[in-house]
């Protein structure tokens, strides 16, 4: 495809730009060594909680299980079991809140320094660069032929990333077994074969996207790039270049002879920009911040460090790319960025995010150990019998989210206790994590049946200290 095509003049931008391998430079500062530390922080996470120990009496001795199988979720000391739908749509509910209360504030933050795709690219990198070099031997290596140090170095970097993707994948799949066992299992070839396609389509997924893609990846896949710019506001702090003190009166300029102080170049009309361009050099997606905010960017703040570095380096104030908002920056006189939260959006999205969450943490507080529902049979509606009463039927569905097997007793209130009928059951026991469906039937005398509208179900735990569940329901009599 061609760069670009003009039809009267008008210069058209193509639909894909030929690709250019964006290869980085390493730099130093503050932003940098808070990546590097969200970065170790959660690969410790991932890596390393599968492992975690956790005394379980029914169930795998592992601290975070998803238990396929079994269909319940281990969380520490938490359960978690299909009827739980409702915490889970919360918990997406919360993501996306706070997805955007923080783009709200701070832009694309999650971008920057949180996203999956964002660390292991970061990871990759540091792996070309502690194999091929620093920056310029790492762009020598890409133009010169295939040899023997191109294939040594090319391989080992693109080696050690298959095995980190490989790791990956093994890690993902221990989250939904016992990892214990998984691991000798998947060696010896006698693990599950959903195992193994696990780990080959995550280990694909993931060297593609981070070793090869990279930036592609949240340039041209990810859908937030997209619509990220619904959240920003004119207050939202973002990575920003101040074009006013860069450019001057006459742009900018490298140093030369008569503008090496800022003195010099401020009385020429030079900005404190020396076009060394660094900026671009660090920026994992290959963009100049000097143009201006992009979609593109994802706001890691290493063009910063990068920029700062040199301001200290010629004597000029830091900040000339800095975490500001547009009308900061814009203002005859900027003040000293600050997070402007006293915003209604911002101020709805943090209500949004505070209520959630109220309401997962008190479901999840307040959750009984048996869940219970009683459903009326409708076909049909009553049986009139032979002596004259009048029969319902219901079907009683009860719960045990407890690690242990439970049982309990069925009784009515609000009317005699032998119009229960559960048929030849001796128990009711439910199975650990399980629930069990009885159908049930209730006679009452006719005369009882046309005045009772309404009685009460009452499912008993037969352990100690365990409340019993009691559940109105209505009677249709003649």
């Amino acid at each position: 495809m061609e760069a670009s095509s003009s039809t009267n003049g008008v210069k058209k931008s193509p639909l894909l730009n030929r690709h250019i391998p964006i290869v980085t430079r390493s730099v130093k500062g503050k932003f940098r060594t808070f990546k590097t530390a969200v970065m170790l922080i959660a690969y410790s996470v991932y890596f390393l909680l599968p492992w975690m120990p956790w005394d379980r009496h029914n169930g795998a001795s592992q601290a975070l299980l998803f238990d396929l199988e079994s269909r319940r979720f281990f969380i520490f000391n938490l359960v978690v079991y299909p009827q739980d739908i409702f915490w889970l749509a919360m918990l997406l509910f919360i993501a996306a809140a706070l997805l955007f209360f923080t783009t709200g504030l701070i832009g694309r933050a999650w971008c920057g320094y949180f996203c999956f795709q964002t660390l292991w690219t970061d990871l990759f990198i540091m792996i070309e660069r502690m194999v091929q070099g620093e920056r310029p031997a790492r762009l020598r290596l890409l133009k010169q032929p295939w040899n023997t140090e191109k294939i040594l170095k090319m391989g080992a970097s693109h080696g050690l990333m298959i095995l980190v993707s490989f790791w990956t994948g093994v890690t993902f799949a221990c989250y939904f077994t016992y990892a214990p066992d998984f691991l000798p299992k998947l060696f010896a070839g006698t693990a599950a074969e959903a195992g193994y396609i696990t780990v080959v389509v995550l280990t694909i997924t993931t060297y593609v996207a981070a070793g090869l893609s990279r930036e592609h990846i949240c340039t041209l896949a990810c859908p937030y790039a997209r619509f990220q710019s619904v959240m920003y506001e004119p207050d939202t702090l973002a990575v920003a270049y101040d074009v006013r003190r860069g450019e001057g009166t006459a742009g900018r300029k490298v140093p030369s002879k008569g503008l090496r102080t800022r003195e010099e170049r401020q009385a020429a009309g030079h900005g404190d920009c020396i076009d060394c361009g660094f900026c671009v050099q660090v920026c994992p997606t290959g963009i100049d911040i000097r143009d201006g905010l992009q979609y593109q960017c994802i706001s890691c703040g290493l063009c910063i460090d990068a920029c700062n570095n040199i301001m200290d380096s010629i004597g000029s104030p830091r900040g000339l790319i800095r975490y500001d908002s547009e009308q900061n920056i814009a203002s005859p006189t900027p003040h000293k960025p600050h997070l402007d939260w006293k915003r209604p959006k911002v101020l709805g999205y943090a209500a949004a995010l505070l209520i959630a969450s109220l309401i997962l943490g008190y479901n999840i507080g307040s959750r009984n150990d048996t869940d219970a529902n009683v459903q009326q049979i409708r076909q049909p509606l009553f049986i009139v019998l032979s002596d004259g009463s009048v029969r319902n039927r219901y079907q009683v569905n009860i719960a045990n989210r407890t690690d242990d097997d439970q049982r309990y007793e069925l009784k009515v209130q609000g009317i005699p206790a032998k119009s229960l009928d559960i048929g030849n059951i001796p128990e009711i026991r439910v199975r650990a994590g399980k629930t069990l469906s009885l159908n049930v039937k209730v006679d009452l005398p006719a005369d009882m049946a046309r005045n009772t509208k309404e009685f009460f179900f009452v499912i008993i735990p037969t352990i100690a200290d365990a409340e019993p569940v009691v559940i109105k329901t209505h009677f249709n009599g003649q």
